[in-house]
């Protein structure tokens, strides 16, 4: 049995130490993959990079010590820097859906059937979202009250407000994910 084995072994039975030799062994490769495939955004990659190794502690139970651990870690990474992408996408289309809302707008035939879907598709899915929090989710998004007003206006805690806008975000995130190509085109010809 290899080193790397028994440490997987030990990893997976809960061993801090093994996850330490194993994060000290494959940190630095996982951020130069990272770097090379992040086009050398090294916050993005920092942050993957933790993100990846939590997830392995998280999911230790489930390793296969006859496996490549750096592979598995690379997939994981791979996949955290590819997601936080989609999410940065969808923000960005989210804001400029808000941001054009908010403008006055040229009458333009398909641009405006594009404006007039996104706005559609967004408040058919703030109207899915349970009543406190679709009223949380409005007084901030496009009320834009901060946290705090919110609170004070709801008679709640901040952390309530945060948790609930939270929930409404990923949400909306996953909904926007699963319509991510109708969306992409939709505010792509919005755009130009």
């Amino acid at each position: 049995m290899t080193s790397e084995v028994e440490e997987l072994i030990a990893l997976k039975n809960g061993s801090h130490k093994a996850f330490e030799a194993i994060y000290n062994r494959y940190a630095g490769k996982l951020y130069n993959f990272i770097m090379t495939i992040s086009h050398g955004d090294k916050y993005m990659s920092e942050e993957v990079i933790q993100s990846a190794f939590v997830r392995l502690w998280e999911t230790k139970e489930r390793i296969d010590p006859e496996k490549s651990i750096l592979f598995y870690l690379s997939t994981i990474s791979r996949n955290l820097l590819f997601n936080r992408y989609q999410r940065q996408t969808i923000e960005f289309l989210y804001q400029k859906l808000m941001i054009n809302e908010q403008k006055p707008y040229h009458r333009q035939t398909e641009n405006e059937i594009d404006r007039k879907w996104l706005e559609s598709f967004v408040d058919e899915l703030i109207d899915q979202l349970p009543p406190a929090r679709k009223k949380i989710f409005i007084l901030r998004k496009k009320e834009d009250l901060s946290t705090r007003e919110i609170a004070e206006t709801m008679n709640i805690s901040v952390s309530t407000v945060e948790t609930q806008l939270s929930l409404a975000m990923k949400f909306m995130k996953a909904e926007f994910a699963k319509n991510y190509d109708k969306l992409f085109l939709a505010v792509f010809f919005l755009l130009i």
